[in-house]
């Protein structure tokens, strides 16, 4: 078939899915992708605008050191590790070919600088230092990531270190693999973790900066995009994250993602024959899912979304917002299948505190929920005293009895 013919009958086919409101997935066959899997999601829902062996288990090299920092992040916020606790590297993790800053046995750094020199650097080293300081070794470290794995549900996922390297490499026989679509669905997680996305955006990063400064560590992610410091503009507009990976058993692979306009997508490419077919399956990736899904605010962070009742309180009534914007895609032309709902924690009983979480929004597409958010109250409201409720439930009783008044 000509190939102005070809395009055609992809427009064609593309307008009719559109009107129907049919998913995108298979007029997404026609993307030209190297990659021997390959996904693409829409970040806030976890709609999969495009899919090529998305579920097939494969080796994914880096990319396994998303998972590394998930862990080492939560265990940040949950309180149970700081960013400047001390790290002690330890024989095993001096030992880690591959990407590494040069750990020497014994050496200290802090768990922040550790963990920049697994996002930026991809350094295997510093990763397996991590596992033990989080876990006390590396093995009971990858019970960890396998298990926060089945609570993520990425059914095709097994973990067998920390670093990504091949387990052969390492003198094990054992299984270290994923599937495009897991870690999408990791991705997608990963990057709303405090801390991450600041992390894996970095173009540049100085380790031991008071001493000897080395190694200076330089992004391997070549579609960040960035601003040089001739002011020319580099990288891929939009793309803040994630991983890069690359093995000869694995090929060449990368967890991105971008953001315009509020909308997030996710793409991931496992198995490209080069580095460059592995950019130019990216770009060609979130360029498709940019030009079909278009961004629909839902809320934005401190603007009120209305009031809600409140028992027993000085007012009846409290404005109400959400902390953080939201900000969801959907196939261009189908924002009014949208649709929002309230669901509150409990009854609104006063005392309630300004920033005192109340429920959820939660939006959902023909009945399906494809994402929620909490909301906050936006000022305090101070229990009534026993006259006040009576003053009121007087003028209740006195509405009832006249009414108009």
């Amino acid at each position: 078939m000509p190939i102005r013919r070809k395009r055609l009958v992809a427009i064609i086919l593309l307008a009719i899915l559109l009107l129907s409101g049919v998913g995108t997935i298979a007029v997404a066959q026609e993307l030209n992708i190297s990659a021997q899997a390959a996904v693409l999601m829409e970040a806030s829902s976890g709609d999969v605008i495009y899919e090529k062996n998305m579920h097939t288990p494969l080796p994914m090299a880096s990319i396994t050191k998303i998972m590394t920092l998930v862990l080492a992040l939560e265990a940040v916020q949950a309180g149970n590790v700081r960013l400047d606790d001390t790290v002690t590297t330890s024989e095993y993790a001096n030992k880690m070919g591959g990407s590494q800053i040069w750990l020497e046995v014994g050496e200290q750094m802090t768990l922040k600088d550790m963990l920049y020199a697994i996002a930026v650097g991809s350094a295997n080293d510093a990763a397996v230092a991590v596992a033990e300081y989080l876990s006390g070794s590396e093995a009971r470290f990858v019970d960890e990531m396998n298990r926060r794995a089945r609570e993520l549900g990425l059914a095709n996922t097994v973990f067998s270190n920390a670093s990504g390297l091949p387990p052969k490499t390492l003198g094990m026989d054992a299984e270290h693999h994923a599937s495009a679509y897991d870690l999408g669905l990791l991705s997608r997680h990963a990057v709303r973790i405090p801390s991450l996305l600041e992390m894996v955006a970095t173009h540049e990063y100085v380790m031991r900066p008071d001493t000897t400064k080395k190694p200076i560590l330089y992004t391997l992610n070549e579609l960040l995009d960035r601003v040089l410091d001739s002011g020319r503009r580099y990288g891929y507009p939009g793309l803040d994250g994630i991983k890069t990976g690359m093995t000869s058993e694995a090929g060449y692979c990368l967890a991105a993602t971008a953001k315009r306009d509020g909308m997030r997508l996710v793409s991931v490419v496992l198995g490209n024959p080069t580095k460059e077919a592995r950019k130019r399956d990216t770009v060609t990736l979130l360029d498709y899912g940019f030009r079909l899904y278009e961004p629909v605010t839902i809320a934005r962070a401190g603007q009120s979304l209305g009031e809600a009742l409140v028992s027993r309180g000085k007012e009846e009534k409290v404005s109400i917002s959400t902390r953080e914007d939201l900000t969801i895609g959907v196939p261009r032309g189908r924002k009014d299948d949208l649709t929002r709902e309230m669901e509150w924690r409990k009854e609104l009983v006063a005392p309630v505190e300004k920033g005192e979480i109340l429920g959820n929004l939660v939006v959902k597409r023909d009945g399906k929920e494809v994402a929620r958010i909490e909301v906050v109250s936006d000022a305090d409201v101070e229990r009534a005293n026993m006259w006040q409720i009576l003053v009121r439930m007087s003028k209740r009783l006195l509405q009832s009895i006249v009414p108009g008044r």
